[in-house]
């Protein structure tokens, strides 16, 4: 397609799906394309249709002055211009249909559903040849979502809504409105504005390239441009050899994984890592046996989640249903932990947690992985355990934490992704503080390493993590901290200058 970067082919197993159309190196970029709509996630709270900010649902909160919908008071401003919630907008409008106040407005919010399903619509009347190349080709399985509990809730929320009070009847075919319920259920991407809030995009392209739970394809979307996505290969690509995204979050167990992309994307996953009882030899979902002393209890059958879990060493067994229960139960207890105060006791009880599971999870269990994360975001943030405060005995708990999670990565996200990224910003600062510690005692050497080796290893991590990061978009979290890792380095670089 385009220059030649990929090309797109198809098979009974797959459907279409994308291969490299040439050798590609890490960080090439595949392509970009604007979004066919964007709009909210299903089961949204209320939320500003403009920009996706939260907002108060409630009979007092800021609606649009022309249709009575919801708008932040930014959005709905004197001189605000409305880009996203335009066309729905002029619909509500001229039926007179408003938005009814909710009670909860942290609770999902049903009225919300119809938005992003009738931009496609409204989108496909706007650009017919867009929605005849790129949209009509792409899988919405319907036959599959006509048996799922879903399709009579869709038929009741969004298509009556729509062809009955929205007056839309004439317009949209009862079939088409279900197919644009179901090309988004099945191909929709997740993105985030500029102040982090998400929301879920429409793009044909990326939904070409097939699934796999370690992806070799990564995005970047990008607000402040009308949510234009660009498209990457993670690690070095030969010719012809397919290209991968995925539909999960990959730092979840297989179970979580399977049970996500057969209820909403509707096929099971056999990428080598699902079929793996060891997750390519991580060990990301295994419990430690204590029945015996280092024996590691595994799957007979990761695609089964009813399947009997075993120990490989003194061959104890156990009922799927009994491991999902005890990870439900210890994840319930970290899940509680969200709700603390941004305190040094949140830091705490992540640590207290992380111990108390040390003899049941394996080391690099999906919850140690993501208590880990929890942890590297709290220390030198949180108060009593700010940068400078940090012992070294803690510098190295960060370190530690840090290079635990790459780990993983470098498992299932390989090669250049944001969450690398992100981790490698996190490392950086421990490593120069314990070489700055070292050389305040009059340590000219750590681990090993004189200082300038030392303080040059830091500055390679924040370049790979700045060069990762300049492809997001300036405007969000990971765009400015792309700036503020840039910042660094030419510091940390004059630094190790002067040793010279």
């Amino acid at each position: 397609m385009g220059d030649g970067t990929y090309q797109v082919l198809e098979c009974p197993e797959l459907g279409r799906y994308g291969v490299a159309g040439r050798d590609l190196q890490a960080g090439d970029r595949l392509f970009e394309e604007r979004p066919f709509a964007v709009g909210p996630k299903l089961d949204s709270p209320p939320l500003c249709l403009e920009c996706c900010c939260p907002v108060d649902g409630g009979p007092d909160g800021p609606r649009c002055a022309r249709c009575g919908w919801p708008l932040c008071e930014d959005c709905c401003g004197a001189g605000a211009t409305l880009l996203y919630h335009r066309g729905e907008c002029g619909v509500f409008a001229a039926c007179r249909v408003r938005f009814r106040a909710v009670e909860d407005s942290t609770a999902g919010c049903i009225q919300l559903d119809c938005i992003t399903p009738l931009r496609v619509l409204l989108a496909k009347e706007a650009d017919e040849a867009r929605w005849t190349h790129e949209i009509e080709p792409m899988e919405y399985h319907d036959a599959e979502r006509r048996e799922s509990a879903n399709w009579k809730v869709d038929e009741n929320n969004i298509v009556a809504f729509l062809r009955g009070p929205c007056k839309l009847a004439d317009r949209f075919p009862v079939e088409l409105v279900q197919r644009a319920i179901g090309l988004l259920d099945v191909n929709a991407f997740e993105g985030r504005t500029c102040n982090g809030y998400s929301l879920r995009g429409l793009y044909p392209q990326l939904a070409i390239m097939a699934h796999n739970c370690v992806p070799n394809v990564v995005h970047s979307i990008h607000p402040s441009d009308g949510f234009r996505l660009e498209a990457r290969v993670a690690v070095d690509v030969p010719e012809g050899e397919k290209l991968y995204t995925t539909y999960t979050y990959t730092l979840t167990g297989t179970v979580a994984r399977q049970s996500i992309l057969k209820m909403s994307k509707f096929f099971t996953c056999r990428c080598t890592r699902c079929l793996d009882p060891t997750e390519l030899g991580t060990h990301f979902s295994t419990l430690l046996c204590s029945k015996c002393n280092g024996g590691f209890i595994t799957s007979t059958d990761p695609l089964d989640e009813n399947a009997e879990w075993k120990c490989a060493q003194c061959c104890f067994k156990t009922s799927g249903a009994a491991v999902q229960k005890a990870v439900m139960t210890i994840h319930n207890e970290i899940d509680e932990l969200a709700c603390l105060e941004y305190e040094s006791n949140r830091l705490e009880a992540y640590e207290t947690v992380y111990k108390k599971y040390r003899s049941v999870l394996h080391p690099l269990h999906f919850i140690n992985t993501s208590v880990r994360h929890s942890l590297i975001e709290l220390y030198g943030r949180i108060p009593g355990y700010e940068m400078v405060e940090l012992p070294d005995v803690l510098l190295e708990r960060k370190v530690e934490l840090c290079r635990s999670i790459l780990r993983v990565l470098d498992v299932f996200e390989p090669g250049k992704s944001r969450a690398r990224a992100m981790v490698l910003y996190e490392l950086h600062a421990p490593l120069i503080m314990l070489a700055q510690s070292a050389f305040s005692r009059g340590e000219d050497h750590r681990d090993g390493k004189p200082l300038k080796q030392q303080l040059t290893e830091a500055a390679h991590i924040l370049d790979e993590c700045g060069a990762i990061l300049e492809w997001e978009d300036p405007s969000t979290p990971e765009g400015i901290l792309a700036n503020v890792a840039k910042q660094s380095l030419l510091q940390l670089r004059q630094s190790i200058e002067t040793l010279d």
